[in-house]
């Protein structure tokens, strides 16, 4: 679809200036350091662009590397691989961004002392959920529900319609019975004394939503293990280690996915076109996404 977004009557410049025969080499560069995702994507809009294209890349998804590396190298027909430039490095950017992003806070976490796992939310780009999401678990960090028909979760607008304190916890112990015992059930709470009408009702995870260090650390204490507590709401690399701090088993970021800034790469060609040659030896053509 991206490449068909991209270039719906094919390349009018490469057509009209590039020769049909000519072949191109170049390089995948980092202009910045990061942690890569997305080569498997990559590869794919290479190969959907023109099959004789081929992409070796030298690092795995999940590698951290330094700005100046050369995380691919790309051979075959020039046209092909200027039909598939932008859409191959514009999703391998932002992927890399996402997994270089989440690989920040899990080291914050980690230096805290924490044991809390970053998860990422259902804030993410329509359409390229299952990549984004992929991009998280190559930083390091853990998926959160995947739709709305994977997990409850009881928000701050469902509660609205539901009440407070005992018709609360009814609420939720009837649609507890109504689901049955092998769905996982998350409340959201935005406020301490709705801790325990939720608790009383058995819920599995307790997310608090935007709460203070200081109410973060007495709900923990609060709670006890009786649910796992997860924090939401402003998590930034400068808050994410207090947080972690406070003993919170999970804590969530929108931001990761849906603010994430595009890593700075760039596709650097060889001067000059070549003719019909063999693949770079070592080059190999990887296989497409298994999400």
């Amino acid at each position: 679809m991206a490449l068909a977004e991209d270039a719906p009557h094919g390349d009018v410049t490469a057509q009209g200036l590039v020769p049909a025969g000519a072949r191109a080499r170049c390089a995948v560069v980092a202009r910045v350091p990061g942690v890569l995702s997305g080569a498997n994507v990559f590869a794919e809009a290479m190969r959907q662009a023109d099959p004789e294209v081929r992409v070796h890349f030298l690092l795995a998804d999940g590698a951290a590397f330094p700005a100046g590396a050369v995380l691919a190298r790309v051979e075959g027909p020039a046209r092909g691989v200027l039909l598939g430039e932008r859409v191959g490095l514009n999703l391998l950017q932002r992927l890399s961004g996402i997994a270089t992003a989440t690989a920040e806070l899990v080291s914050l976490v980690r230096q805290s002392g924490g044991h809390a796992r970053v998860a990422d939310t259902r804030k993410t780009t329509p359409g390229l959920r299952v990549l984004e999401r992929y991009a998280v678990r190559c930083g390091g960090g853990s998926n959160h529900r995947d739709n709305l028909s994977e997990a409850v979760m009881a928000k701050d607008n469902h509660l609205a319609l539901l009440g407070s304190g005992e018709d609360l916890t009814r609420a939720l112990i009837a649609a507890r019975a109504r689901w049955g015992h092998t769905v996982h059930v998350e409340v959201e709470v935005d406020r301490f004394e709705q801790i325990d009408p939720v608790l009383a009702a058995g819920v599995h995870t307790i997310m608090l939503d935007n709460f203070t260090l200081a109410d973060t650390a007495r709900a923990v204490r609060h709670i006890a293990g009786r649910a796992i507590v997860e924090a939401s709401g402003t998590v930034t690399a400068a808050t994410i280690g207090p947080i972690a701090g406070t003993g919170v088993d999970v804590i969530s970021s929108g931001a990761i996915t849906h603010s994430v800034r595009a890593l700075d790469l760039g596709l650097d060609f060889e001067a000059g076109a070549e003719e019909p040659g063999a693949a770079e030896p070592g080059a190999a053509e990887l296989e497409a996404p298994r999400p």
